[in-house]
């Protein structure tokens, strides 16, 4: 079995590095060419050819983590169906390969890429991308928040008074860009609005230089009456830090999971809906373990009977079999959200129906035939 085992474990490693190569290298040119476009403008200041190709460079690892369960299932059909043409794969059951033995083989194989998916996903793209954001930060001058033009939108509550916190963009020096801070009463009502061009973040307070003041006074007789005071330098003790500002403007799906575990405990103490960060939580759960469901879903293709035809059909298959749990997974994530399903039944339910699929391709074509 040792022997067996190398001998499938070194063609699918191969097949997938090669099948994960080429995907890269396309993905790669797509992001060149959407580049293109930001390369010599002048308000890039100096964005060039090899700025943009490092840029490009540093969005692999979030491709990579994108694209290894469907390239996991592409290579490991395309080796079950050679070995299944050439007759290899006859012989080695003869050898003693059974069907059990065989899944529980590809399964171990699976587990060592759920684990360099994990891996992939949870250390190597926030960080890449998190660089990448950085870089392209110096020639255009912020980072500008995925949420749209709004900006990014946080909460806080200090004893009996809330604050709703909007942020435009942070600066590649950590600086934030036109924050607002609103601050309400106990009874829901806005008391102050603190707006300022710009402001930083330091030991656990926000500094807004340049800062408009304004006071509310909407209980004193029958008259209302707005006080505005400009302050050079508002100082606002918070408990918001510069990482949970970066995490409310960057996409949550290039977040670590810790980090938006975090965000989502701080979401529900502040009264906020974290749906959205909740689905994206355990689809960083459940996403690596899909790579088990795929080498799954590879195996009955050894078992197939075409030595007079070629294996290009069965390729094929596995590339529309990828892209449609890509399509799945990313179309449950908005069901989702919109319907306000259960965040980790929206993020199971594609990796749990292809699991069903794949059981029953095994059931049906390895064991009853």
């Amino acid at each position: 079995m040792k022997t067996i085992r190398r001998l499938i474990y070194s063609e699918v490693l191969k097949s997938v590095g090669f099948v994960t190569l080429g995907f890269l290298a396309l993905f790669f040119f797509f992001d060149f060419v959407d580049e293109l476009g930001d390369i010599g403008r002048p308000d890039s200041l100096g964005y060039g050819t090899p700025q943009a190709l490092a840029y490009v460079t540093l969005l692999i690892p979030s491709h990579l983590y994108e694209l290894l369960p469907i390239t996991v299932l592409i290579g490991t059909i395309f080796v079950m169906s050679r070995l299944a043409q050439s007759s290899e794969y006859t012989i080695l059951r003869t050898s003693g390969l059974g069907p059990w033995r065989a899944l529980r083989s590809l399964l171990a194989l699976g587990a060592g890429f759920v684990a360099l998916t994990f891996a992939v996903g949870d250390y190597m793209a926030p960080l890449a991308d998190r660089t990448a954001q950085t870089l392209k930060a110096s020639f255009r001058g912020d980072i500008l928040a995925a949420g749209g033009a709004t900006g990014a939108w946080l909460k806080e509550r200090q004893g009996a008074m809330s604050y709703a916190v909007n942020v435009s963009a942070m600066n590649r020096d950590g600086s934030l860009t036109s924050p607002r801070i609103f601050e309400f009463d106990d009874k829901g009502f806005v008391t102050t609005q603190t707006l300022a061009p710009s402001a930083r973040i330091v030991d656990g307070a926000w500094i807004l230089a340049n800062a408009e003041h304004q006071q509310y006074d909407t209980r004193s007789g029958n008259t209302a009456r707005v006080v505005t005071d400009q302050v050079p330098e508002y100082r606002w003790p918070t408990s918001l830090t510069s990482e949970m500002v970066s995490v409310a403007l960057l996409k949550p799906e290039r977040m670590r999971t810790l980090d938006l575990f975090e965000y989502i405990n701080h979401l529900e103490a502040n009264g906020q809906t974290a749906q959205r960060y909740e689905i994206q939580f355990w689809r960083k759960v459940f996403y690596p373990l899909s790579c088990l469901v795929m080498v799954v879903l590879a195996l009955p293709f050894a078992y197939l009977h075409f030595r007079q035809s070629g294996i290009t059909s069965y390729v094929f298959g596995g590339v529309l079999i990828g892209i449609s749990f890509f399509l799945l997974n990313n179309v449950f994530g908005y069901i989702g959200n919109l319907s306000n399903w259960m965040p980790w039944l929206t993020a199971a339910a594609p990796g749990l129906i292809y699991t069903l699929l794949s059981l029953a391709a095994f059931g049906w074509l390895v064991l009853r035939r």
